[in-house]
């Protein structure tokens, strides 16, 4: 009672001088003046003390001009920018941090003080005072920092404020995503997103924010809220958990979201399986996930969902490339030792995402650390590799730099056998990225990309082709709740052939594609339920279709050129993640997109109704450079719901409706680095897509078993299929040989997955199917009757098993299986003579198999010892790829010998290959 009379008294002498306080009016002039100048020149001005402590003033400046001014408004205007508030007695000016002193007791100050966190606010013009127990038993009375926020105002009445701030790792400075920053007293909590932004709405007072993730030390504050505010951690790493194999930041994610179909995988989870020739290759990894499926050896791109090779967006920080493979797809054309992680988006495709029907493949490259130097190198059988990571600017800055390349050619020149000494096959690629911290609101990130691969299967023809790709991101938080991402980027990919045979037909062929835009997105944090994505992206296609020119003065080749071909697609996108309740969320977006084909060229115009050459053309029509020649354009919905049936097993839904713009021209069975990229233009529409998604999913043990089973539906429309024996390479009327199909594509995807203890791995079991329907009323453009018939990545049945085993803390084992049906061919059924030549018939189309196919990997690793301090840490991959020797074909061709078809199948890998490789990271 001794103690309430004390305080009593104390707000009732304060209340009273406050109320006397004198209407004294100052002028005085303040220019670019730390805080504590400003009140120095304050208090020679004035009859008035002030009394402060220094280390509450942030390194700022003011400046202002105040003539016949009160003392009051001139210590606002000095404040606006801090947590400071003043109290005056007299003539003596008391600064205070974040408090204010109030003249009247709360109504609901009669609440014991030891339960001052049960105490609720009533909207009166009173504020609650903030209040605190040093001694709180949650905390063991062991030492927490107390940290305040905000600036108290007696003109607010909140009872609620809003946290944001950042989680960094205190030795790099980089973001640390999937933190969990929780709210011990209050039972609640977030995880931080992939720039480490994190954003609390809490009571006012006291407040006990724990923030944990594996791999780093815990932290535990004492925040006090006074009003909105910012709070950042810097985390060090947890030498305790650096035996962990899997980091579990993302527990959950898996079952929370609402986003279905989509799976990422870290670089490091490609260390431990065995692949051909011992390089590691994330893409292959994505490869054994449901859904996903590649022709086989020797086949660049991917399959995904039933979808085109062409239909899947790749993406390097947020730059496109076209090929992302080295060597026909045996090597991936990404540094592992560069590379940070690889998100697959195949059921719910983000409204961000456009120009593709199946999947995204969103790759983004390793940030150099800005404290210290670091590097990691690899030497294997065919291929030696090496990353750098070396600070620029301490704590601000750095630069990676990242090198590949083969000595497959000296390796060839090396064998006796003649044709292979002829032979070239040698691929390189290089990779630079700068990224800076400007300060807590801005950050700078460049990367360049550049890859070349040239091959000789025979003497008489060279191969090659490049990738070039440049990017610039600047992330910039606008404020505590709008995050600004600008991307700039630019694309290049082409190929040339060089021929010089016997006779004199020696030419040489190239062919490019260009493409340059930018995209701006913002991330609104409107409330707890409400997130906003929002933004444009647009690009400018330009397209080389080819040039062949006669090599040499004797080539009776001659020469062609195709017109340029000029694009632009644009787009503008909203997304809004929606949690209703607990159980319920949405993920609604939408994608307004449109495309225009661009001149300079001719174009024909065919005689409606009748089948697309060279007799139905009814006239040409002429544009002139940037010139408008047929516009597309449609509102894409992207829709995914997430309902918790309990805390470990949810159900979820998605729709999506794309549209694509671009397509490859290829009769080949599998794709092919010399496949040219096509616009959209006058007479060949843009492809279009809906797919229709559910699925279930669960975890076992906190998320140490994950299990997930989707189902898809996929229509698809407009989808380029060939005429047989159609001429595509320097067609400059194309669209004559090009039918328009419809597609429609289901399956059932399983996984199951162990992310934890000495065994883990996964195994995932795919059935899908994959159809295509050429119909026409003109024969010439239909094929099977018009019925539907099997694509030719149709591959009905596919499954994988990886596994881990860690025998102990140095060596693991490490082995997969893969299964596949085999795909479809087009086999000869007979022949006949008719007027003195011989005719070969065949069935219809894509009605029989390849044989299938199925492979077992495996790999012995040994770590190199765990002493804390050593020069490097050493790897060595032991591995032996097909270790069954299968020989799986990679095709089935037809030769016609004395009369008779006699049928052949090639294979690339129909023996084992053993390697070794060695890493070491330092």
């Amino acid at each position: 009672m001794k103690k309430y009379i004390i305080l009593v008294l104390i707000f009732t002498f304060y209340g009273s001088i406050y109320s006397q306080e004198k209407e004294n009016l100052f002028s005085l002039e303040i220019n670019d003046l730390s805080i504590e100048e400003a009140l120095k020149k304050l208090e020679n001005t004035s009859q008035y003390t002030f009394y402060f402590s220094i280390k509450w003033f942030n390194n700022g400046k003011v400046s202002g001009t105040y003539t016949d001014e009160k003392l009051t408004t001139i210590l606002e205007d000095i404040f606006k920018n801090t947590d400071l508030n003043y109290f005056i007695d007299k003539t003596n000016v008391y600064v205070l941090q974040n408090r204010i002193v109030y003249n009247e007791l709360p109504k609901s100050f009669s609440a014991p003080i030891n339960d001052t966190a049960s105490i609720k606010e009533k909207k009166t013009n009173t504020i609650t005072p903030v209040f605190y127990n040093k001694k709180n038993s949650d905390l063991d009375n062991s030492f927490i920092e107390t940290v305040r926020i905000g600036k108290s105002n007696l003109n607010n009445l909140r009872s609620k404020y809003i946290l944001t701030g950042y989680i960094k790792q205190l030795s790099s400075n980089l973001p640390i995503p999937n933190v969990t920053v929780y709210v011990k007293n209050r039972n609640v909590g977030v995880s931080t997103n992939t720039n480490g932004y994190y954003k609390l709405e809490l009571p006012k007072g006291e407040n006990l924010i724990e923030v944990s993730s594996i791999g780093v030390k815990k932290q535990v504050k004492r925040v006090l809220m006074f009003n909105d505010g910012q709070l950042n951690f810097n985390l060090f790493e947890d030498v305790e958990e650096l035996d962990e194999i899997v980091l579990d930041g993302e527990q959950d994610e898996n079952i929370e979201e609402a986003l279905m179909g989509t799976s990422e995988i870290d670089s490091e989870e490609s260390k431990n399986i065995p692949l051909v020739l011992g390089e590691r290759n994330i893409l292959k990894v994505a490869a054994t996930l449901p859904g996903i499926t590649t022709a086989g050896e020797g086949a660049t791109g991917f399959n995904v969902r039933g979808g085109k090779t062409d239909q899947n967006l790749i993406l390097l920080d947020d730059a496109v490339i076209y090929n992302p493979s080295h060597f026909f797809g045996i090597f991936q054309a990404l540094n592992p030792f560069t590379t940070k992680s690889l998100k697959v988006y195949k059921g719910s495709i983000p409204s961000e995402f456009g120009g593709r029907l199946s999947s995204v493949f969103d790759i983004k490259s390793k940030e150099g650390s800005v404290d210290k130097f670091k590097g990691e190198a690899s030497i294997g059988p065919i291929t030696n590799n090496i990353a750098l990571e070396v600070p620029v600017i301490k704590s601000k800055s750095s630069i990676m730099v990242g090198g590949r390349s083969t000595y497959s050619d000296w390796v060839l020149k090396s064998l006796d056998d003649d044709d292979l000494k002829k032979s070239k096959a040698n691929f390189y690629d290089l990779i630079v990225k700068y990224n800076h911290k400007i300060n807590d609101k801005n950050d700078i990130k460049t990367t360049a990309y550049y890859s070349k691969d040239v091959f000789s299967i025979t003497s008489d023809s060279l191969y090659s082709y490049n990738n070039a790709v440049f990017s610039l991101n600047w992330d910039n938080k606008l404020n505590s709740k709008n995050i600004g991402s600008l991307s700039l980027f630019n694309t290049h990919y082409g190929f040339n052939i060089d021929y010089d045979g016997d006779t004199n037909n020696d030419f040489a062929y190239d062919y490019g594609i260009v493409e340059t835009g930018f995209k701006y997105k913002i991330t609104y944090l409107y409330n707890n339920k409400h997130k906003f994505n929002y933004g444009i992206t647009s690009k400018l296609y330009n397209v080389n279709p080819g040039n062949k020119e006669p090599l040499g003065e004797d080539s009776d080749i001659e020469k062609i050129n195709l017109d340029e071909e000029k694009g632009l697609e644009s787009a503008i996108f909203l997304a809004d993640d929606f949690e209703v309740n607990n159980k319920l969320m949405f993920n609604l977006g939408v994608r307004y997109s449109t495309f225009t084909a661009l001149g300079k060229n001719t174009t024909r115009v065919y005689r409606e109704g009748e089948p697309k050459s060279d007799e139905t053309v009814d006239k040409e029509l002429n544009f002139s450079n940037n010139e408008k020649v047929k516009t597309y354009g449609g509102l894409e919905t992207r829709v995914a719901a997430r309902y918790l049936l309990k805390d470990n097993l949810s159900v979820k839904a998605s729709y999506n409706k794309m549209f694509q713009y671009i397509h490859t021209l290829s009769n080949n069975t599998t794709g092919s680095p010399i496949d040219t990229w096509k616009l959209s233009d006058y007479n060949i529409k843009p492809q279009k897509a809906l797919q229709f998604a559910l699925g279930f999913y669960k975890n076992i043990d906190g998320n140490d078993y994950e299990i997930s089973l989707e189902g898809y539906y996929k229509l698809s429309n407009n989808v380029p299929d060939f005429k047989t024996g159609a001429q595509l390479n320097l067609n400059e009327n194309i669209e004559t040989e090009i039918l328009p199909g419809k597609g429609k594509a289901y399956g059932v995807e399983f996984l199951i997955r162990k992310n934890a203890g000495d065994v883990n791995g996964w195994l995932s079991y795919t059935y899908s199917r994959s159809f295509l329907k050429l119909n026409s009323e003109y024969s010439e453009e239909e094929v099977n009757g018009g019925d539907y018939f099997p694509t030719n990545y149709d591959k009905p049945h596919n499954f994988n098993l990886v596994s881990n085993y860690k025998i102990t803390r140095r060596f693991s084992f490490s082995g997969n299986f893969t299964y596949q049906t085999g795909r479809p061919v087009t086999y000869p059924t007979g022949n006949f003579t008719y007027q003195g030549s011989n005719y070969t018939t065949y069935s219809e189309r894509n009605k029989f198999r390849i044989p299938d196919y199925y492979r077992l990997d495996l790999s012995f690793n040994v770590e190199g010892n765990h002493k804390l301090k050593k020069l490097g840490h050493s790897f060595w991959n032991i591995s032996i790829y097909n270790v069954l020797g299968r020989n799986n074909p990679y095709s089935v061709y037809f030769v016609t010998e004395n009369g008779e078809v006699k049928a052949y199948k090639s294979s690339i890998f129909s023996i084992p290959i053993p390697t070794i490789t060695y890493n070491i990271k330092f």
